[in-house]
This record gives C-alpha cells, sequence and structure tokens, in this order.
C-alpha cells in the first residue's frame, strides 16, 4: 500500500475517533453509535457483548446517564491490517473510569470516512 493512502485511512480513523470521543462528551449517545457499522460488535469488559448500534446506543446512553464523562485516549497507536481497515489501541480515562481499548477495528467506508466493526475495551474497577 502505498504511502499516501496509507495516510488517507490513518487520518481517516484519527478524525473518526475523535468523532466519537467528542459525541461522547457531549452527552450524545446516538452520535457515539453512528460511529459504528449497523452491524458492529461491541464487547465492553466487564459489562458485557453488544451487537447493533441500537445494543451500542443503548449502552452509551446508560453511561452517560450515570455521569460518564471527559473521556481521552491516552498514547493512541495505530496499525494497518490492509488497504480499508485499521486497528487503535490505547489506554483511556473518564471523570469516573479508566481502561484499556484492546481493539478498535475501523473500516473506511465507500464515503472515505471511518466506521467501527469491532470496538473491544475494558474498564478497570
Amino acid at each position: 500500500m502505498e504511502g499516501s493512502h496509507k495516510n488517507r485511512l490513518i487520518d481517516a480513523v484519527k478524525g473518526a475517533s475523535s468523532s466519537w470521543q467528542q459525541a461522547f462528551n457531549a452527552g450524545d449517545a446516538e452520535a457515539c453509535a453512528n460511529c459504528y457499522e449497523a452491524n458492529a460488535t461491541m464487547i465492553a469488559r466487564p459489562f458485557g457483548t453488544y451487537i447493533g448500534r441500537q445494543s451500542i446506543q443503548a449502552f452509551w446512553q446508560k453511561l452517560i446517564e450515570d455521569g460518564l464523562s471527559e473521556v481521552e485516549y491516552i498514547d493512541p497507536k495505530y496499525k494497518i491490517i490492509d488497504s480499508c481497515s485499521a486497528e487503535l489501541t490505547a489506554d483511556w480515562k473518564m471523570n469516573q473510569a479508566r481502561g484499556v481499548i484492546l481493539r478498535e477495528l475501523w473500516i473506511l467506508q465507500t464515503d472515505g470516512n471511518a466506521k467501527l466493526r469491532e470496538d473491544e475495551f475494558e474498564v478497570f474497577q
């Protein structure tokens, strides 16, 4: 894969990840869920597995209603998988929680934006 395509892919992932963080910090669970593909899978340890945008939106809505906010990714790392997908890993913190992103699989869509297909993270108790 040529360098300019790699840069476009990583830029799309960074932009989409930033949009998700901004939506969460604004308390907008619907916008959070719209950062996922329609049939995405999210594994939120120790809470469970959520499949599809509606289920994922309900999870984020509950956290927002519980007062969680101010998410921040710490030292994110990006790994290109192929010409249309990349993984993001990072530590993260919020106002009332912290944890680790084990794997966010971002897929480049036909419109040039990236969406989450798989999201696996852990919350430290």
